[in-house]
């Protein structure tokens, strides 16, 4: 079986372009198993796999230096790897059940028959909290979130597509390593959490516990956030809850 590939067929193989892989041989994010007396780059399987998960976590939004750090602390690579396919499965079922609603939005019209009215929203993307969030919150901060959210324009944008699930993703590791909460690194992405929230409203103090421990009650919440790993979520609040003495409390 072949085990070493050039940069080249590396690049062929993944979609990522030559310089790209260089670039993150450069920041330490995959180096090559071996440079020829050349100086041409190699590839064996183990780094093919780490470039596999590297791709995987840029699909889910998180960035460079957040792929980085769980990549060095991860601890079963099957169970990461578990979790990055259940979100990509749920997307992919999402963007089905989307395709499905424009095809027979298509078909209806043109055949001039409507279809049903509850059939007409299928796959479309919900804020499934928003009432929730009305009723504990109120209608004005909840509107001022959607203003600000329709606002937003370059790295702020991609922050708020994405900077949830960087922590994330950031954070499952620590976990696993046994990383206190209180710990600066556990609370540098506790930080970029609260960050991305101020996008779209400014909580106190009070208020950001209160949302940690909705997300470990609200069953949808352990699911989006953990996909099935509970003390994630509880490992999220906790921090939270030590973000909130520590920095809003003041």
């Amino acid at each position: 079986m072949r085990e070493s590939w050039s940069i080249a067929e590396v690049a062929r193989m993944s979609g990522v372009t030559s310089r790209t892989l260089r670039h993150y041989d450069a920041i330490g994010l995959l180096a090559p198993a071996r440079v020829a007396a050349d100086g041409r780059r190699h590839y064996g399987r183990k780094e093919l796999l780490r470039l596999q998960r590297i791709l995987l976590l840029r699909e889910l939004g998180v960035g460079l230096p957040a792929i980085g750090e769980a990549l060095a602390r991860v601890g079963s690579e099957a169970a990461v790897l578990r979790r990055h396919r259940d979100r990509l499965v749920g997307e992919r079922d999402r963007l089905a059940r989307l395709v499905r609603t424009v095809e027979d939005t298509i078909e209806s019209i043109e055949g001039g028959a409507d279809m049903a009215a509850e059939t007409l929203f299928e796959g479309f993307e919900h804020a499934p909290y928003e009432a929730e969030a009305r009723e504990r919150w109120g209608d004005e901060a909840v509107d001022e979130s959607w203003r600000n959210l329709r606002a937003l324009r370059g790295e702020d944008a991609d922050l708020a597509r994405n900077g949830f699930q960087r922590v994330h993703a950031a954070l499952a590791p620590l976990l696993a390593e046994g990383v206190a909460v209180d710990d600066p690194r556990v609370q540098e992405l506790i930080a970029l959490h609260c960050r991305v929230l101020r996008l779209f409203w400014e909580p106190s103090a009070e208020a950001y516990r209160t949302l940690g421990q909705v997300y470990v009650e609200d069953e949808r919440f352990r699911r989006s956030i953990g996909g099935g790993n509970d003390a994630l979520v509880e490992y999220l609040r906790d921090g939270m809850a030590v973000y909130a003495d520590t920095q809003l409390g003041r």
